[in-house]
Parts: structure tokens; sequence; C-alpha cells
């Protein structure tokens, strides 16, 4: 049984490793594709084949410095299949580096790469390829028919936002130029996905093209303006030679619009940053355009030997232009011949390949059958562990439930005990009350009445020191029926007379308040109808307890309390403009202090929130459900 664990590890460990060693060519080539070129540099120095290393390595310098030296290709057949297609991949980039290039050539290329990659299915490979000839019909603005299946292709096997960014953009821009419509909302969509997959590349040209938009759609230069400058933020930021040839462009664009608004000085700065900026050799649209532009500035800034050298470089650029299009155009002439000769060797290599790739594939399953036998096995024993450690695991959760509902049943008992006992002290006080009130208070008045009529009959001789007697008589009486009726009050605090919470609460505040020295306001909201009473008593003592709080401890002279009674939700806030306190430490209190208030609320399943700064006051907010 060991030797057959050891012999699985052994196995998976392989399998992995091959892997690992596969997917890391892959996941530099889509830095490569997602312009991530130092993420590509450290995953290739992990690149174990060197063949895939050369290609790739090559692919990052053509991004970095531009043109290179030819590459040179010893063979047809790089070991893999991986190899094999980034391969031809760089023969089409090469045909479009030469001073004249071969675009159909490239195509070619880019095709039969694409081809090969969608027989492999990687698509990885897959949308590089795909990319590599939008970019291509993009820029001739050539067959725009074929734009739709290409992105149809592009899309149906893209994985990751950068992908999916790039795709968008280009799509985008193809509708914007065919229907010669702004697509400022659809470009502006795309950023979040370019800043999720971290295509700077593509978020700078997404910036760049709605200022496009704005300039050449809605003449709003300083719209315009705005995203040029972010264009020419991130391409400033990226020291490689692919962001370089994009600043000419952003350079260029904004000297148009400082044009359009009559600043011609700061135009010609912008346009001379473009003319700084070095472009591939066959670049003689863009510096025909640039010097006819420069040459039209001076000419507003009445510089009229700088205008007219560069009328003369405008003349030489076109000049150079039009010879430029004719050898291209001999130059396709030459391609088509070539290309029907080519075509019988290119079906050829790839029946040749796909023989390869057939024989390749077919030992690749058995291999793969082979693991999956003993994979499956593996998985088996692995779930029959787990699922006896998952039910461990559940039986030690259900005893733990367990414990905590006996927790919880003991400390439901503790506070029920507590709200019992609360509820026959209030009990108690309003028997006392109704006792004081209506058996001494009533035998009182009597015996005022009475020696009120001894009062009447103060003039009665019979009687000795009546005027003496019945002065302090009264006087006493009167004293005692006073604290009689206070005693009476202060244990029923108004919570359990006919009006209920809110007068009892609005009474408190108004007996709280002293004028300049304390203000209690009272703000109340849906609270018509009355509440349960040992709801209201707790509520009120809670109330009391707090407003004695403020004052007591946290000298305040102003406190605010509200009551809101929504969708059976009672909320209560009460602020102060107290000294205030660190509410991570509830401070120690006689009584029912701020701890013992919290775990009434909790028993009634409500929350309890306290929200204090020191020197700033305190704000306590209480949600009970009723």
């Amino acid at each position: 049984m060991y030797k057959y664990y050891l012999l699985l590890v052994i196995f998976l460990t392989i399998g992995k490793s091959f892997s690992q060693h596969k997917n890391l060519s892959r996941k530099a080539l889509f830095y490569i594709g997602n312009y991530q070129l130092n993420e590509a540099e450290k995953i290739l120095d992990s690149v174990r084949n060197p063949q895939e290393k050369k290609l790739l390595k090559w692919d990052i310098l053509v991004l970095k410095k531009g043109s290179l030296e030819k590459f040179e290709f010893q063979n047809n057949n790089y070991g893999t299949s991986f190899a094999n297609i980034l391969s031809l991949l760089i023969k089409g980039d090469q045909y479009l580096l030469q001073n004249i290039p071969k675009d159909s050539l490239a195509y070619n290329k880019y095709q039969e790469a694409l081809q090969l990659s969608l027989i492999q299915r990687d698509s990885t490979l897959v949308c590089f390829s795909t990319k590599k000839i939008i970019e291509l019909l993009y820029k001739n603005r050539k067959a725009m028919q074929l734009f739709s299946e290409y992105f149809k292709i592009y899309q149906k096997h893209m994985r990751f936002n950068g992908e999916k960014a790039t795709l968008k953009f280009y799509k985008t821009t193809v509708n914007t130029s065919a229907t010669q419509k702004e697509h400022i909302k659809a470009y502006k969509d795309i950023i979040s996905i370019a800043k999720k997959g971290k295509n700077r590349f593509i978020e700078g040209k997404i910036y760049m093209h709605i200022g496009a938009n704005f300039a050449y759609f809605h003449k709003q230069s300083d719209s315009a303006l705005h995203y040029y400058q972010k264009a020419l933020r991130i391409f400033k930021d990226t020291p490689h030679n692919y962001a370089k040839v994009e600043m000419f462009g952003v350079n260029t664009n904004i000297g148009i619009s400082y044009s359009i608004k009559k600043k011609h000085e700061t135009a010609k700065s912008y346009y001379l940053k473009a003319a700084k900026i070095k472009l591939p050799k066959n670049s003689f649209l863009k510096l025909s355009k640039l010097s006819s532009l420069l040459s039209k500035n001076y000419r507003n800034l009445k510089k009229y030997d700088s205008a007219f050298f560069y009328n003369d470089r405008f003349i030489k650029y076109t000049d150079s232009l039009n010879e430029y299009k004719k050898a291209i155009a001999l130059n396709e002439i030459e391609v088509k011949y070539q290309t029907a000769e080519k075509e019988k060797k290119i079906v050829q290599l790839l029946n040749t390949n796909l023989k390869s790739e057939a024989s390749r594939i077919q030992n690749r399953n058995l291999l793969i059958g082979s693991l999956s036998l003993i994979l499956v096995g593996s998985i088996f024993v692995f779930l029959l562990y787990k699922n006896t450690k998952r039910k461990q695991r559940i039986a030690e959760q259900e005893r733990e439930i367990e414990i905590q509902k006996t927790e919880k049943l003991l400390k439901e008992q503790e506070l029920s005990a507590i709200d019992a006992m609360i509820s026959g002290q209030e009990k108690e006080r309003q028997r006392l009350a109704n006792e004081l009130h209506d058996n001494l208070g009533s035998t009182l008045a009597t015996v005022k009445l009475h020696f009120q009529h001894l009062q009447n009959n103060k003039d009665n001789p019979k009687v000795e020191h009546i005027e003496e007697l019945y002065t302090k008589t009264n006087a006493l009486l009167d004293e005692a029926y006073q604290k009689v009726r206070t005693i009476a009050h202060e244990k029923n605090s108004g919570v359990m007379a006919n009006q209920g919470l809110l007068p009892a609460i609005k009474k408190l505040a108004k007996q709280v308040s002293n004028g300049d020295g304390l203000h209690i306001e009272i703000q109340d909201y849906g609270l018509e109808e009355r509440l349960d009473n040992a709801l209201e008593i707790s509520i009120f003592r809670m109330i009391q307890e707090l407003i004695t709080n403020a004052i007591k401890h946290a000298k305040a002279s102003e406190i605010h309390i509200s009551l809101t009674n929504h969708d059976s939700l009672l909320n209560i806030i009460i602020e102060d403009n107290g000294k205030g306190f660190d509410a991570k430490i509830l401070p120690k209190k006689e009584g029912m202090g701020l701890r013992n208030i919290e775990k009434r609320v909790e028993h009634l399943e409500g929350t309890f929130e306290i929200d204090s700064t020191i020197g700033k006051g305190t704000n306590i907010i209480i949600n009970i459900p009723i």
C-alpha cells in the first residue's frame, strides 16, 4: 500500500511539474499580449524550454525597443506546438518590420498560426494570434467585413479582463469608424475592465480615442484635452518603445486642440515634443502630417523661415510616402506570385505538423488515461478520508452548538429573573403610591377640612389659642399632604399613568430641565398607540438612567432624545454634548449602568450602540422590535 502511494505521488509530481512549466510559457505570452512586460520577464526566467524562451524574449524586446535584427530561424520544428506557433507569429512580425512591410505575407503567417492554435485548442495562443490579425486589419483599414469573424473567435477564447478590454476597444473603434458616430459612453464602459485587467496600454488608447471623439464629433477642445492628458500620463509612465510611438499621436492631437483654441505657442511645444519621438522608418504619413501642422503653426506665429522649413519637410515626406505606396503596390504583386508557390509548401507543412500533433496527442492521451485511473483511485481514498473528517467536524460543531444553546438558555433565565424582579418592584411601587394617595391623602385632607372649620370658629372664647393651633396644624397638614403626593408620583414615575410612555418621558424632561443650565429636547414619530406596559416600563427606566448618566457623569448641558416607531421597530437615539468617553471601555456605574442597559436591550432582542468621542459628547442608539 505504501509503494502504491509513493508511486502515485511521483506520477502526480511529474505531471504537475510538466503542466507548470508548460503553463509558464503561456502565462508569459499572456503578459506580453497585455503589455505587462516586467511580469513577462520575471516568468521568463523560469521557462525551461530554450526555444520557447528565445522566441518569447524576442517578442518582449520588439515591444521594448522597436525594430530588431532579423530572428534567425534554424528549422521549421521547434519541438513543441507552442514554439512552432510562436515562430509563425514572429515571422509575420518580421514581414511588418521591414522597410517596405509585406502585409499580405504577415497576414498569412498570422492566419496559419491561428489555425494551428485552434487545432490545439490553446486559448492563450488563439487570443494572441487573433489580436495580431485584428491589429493588422485595423492598421490598414482593409477587409472591414473580416473583423466580425475574428471578433467572434477572440470572444470565444478570451478568459481575462485584459483580453476582454482589448476586444471591446477594437470593436468600439471599428464601430466608430464604420458608423461615423461618437462612442464616448462605450469607451468609458471599457475603462474599468482595462483597469481590472491591468492593461495600461488599452486604457491609454481608450483615453486617446475618447479625446478624439470629443474633438471630432462634438468640437469640444477642452474635453478632448482632458482625456488626451490622461492618455499622455499613462504612456509617459511606460519607458518602452510602443508607448513612445503612442505619445507621438497624443502630443500631435494635443497640439491640434490648442491650435483650434488659438494658443499657437502651446500647440507648437506639443508638436515639437512629437517631432522628437523616434518613429519606425516607414512612418512617412505621420511625419508628413506633423510637418504640415508645424508649417501652419509657424505661419500663425509669423515665423516664416520655420514655416518654409517645415513646408519643405512636408513635401519631402509626401514624396517619400508616394514612393512608399508604389513600392507596397509592387510588393503586393510579388507577394501574390510567391503566395501561390508557397501554398503547396504550407499545405505539406500543415499535413506534416498535423500528423506529428496527432501522434503526440495520442501518446499524451494514453499517459493521461493511465494517470487518470491512478488519480481516480487516489481521489476516492482522499474523499473517504475527507468524509470521515467532515463527520467528526460536524459532530464537534453540534456539541459546541448544544453548549451554546445551554449557555443562552441560562442567560435568558437569568435575564427573565431580573425582569420579573423589576416588574415586581414596579407593582409594589404602584400599590404603595395608590395606598398613600387614596388612604393617607384622603384622611389628611379630611383633617385639613376639619381644622378649617375650627378656623371658622376662631372667635369662640371657649377654645384657647385657637389661632396658633390652627396655623401650626394647617402647615403640618399641607406639608404631609405634599409629601404624600410627591412620594406617590416618584414611585409611579409617570410610566404607569394613563397617558403612557411618551408623556412620561416628556414630563421627566420638563422636570429635569432647569433653564440655561440644562435643556432636554424630545422628538417622536409613530407613538400614537400605547406599547405593552412592561415594555414601556423597561424603556422608561433605560431612558431615565441614560439621562442621569448624561447629567451626572458627562456634565451635559443639552440632551436630545428621539423616539421613532417604524415597521414594528422602536428606534431610540439619545445625544448629549457632554465630555464623552472611550466607547471601547464602558465606564463602571452603580446600579443600572450601561452594561445592564445593554443586557436588557439584548433580552428584548434589540441592539445597543454607543458612539462617543472624548470632548465631543455621546450618541447612544437603541433599536427594539415591538
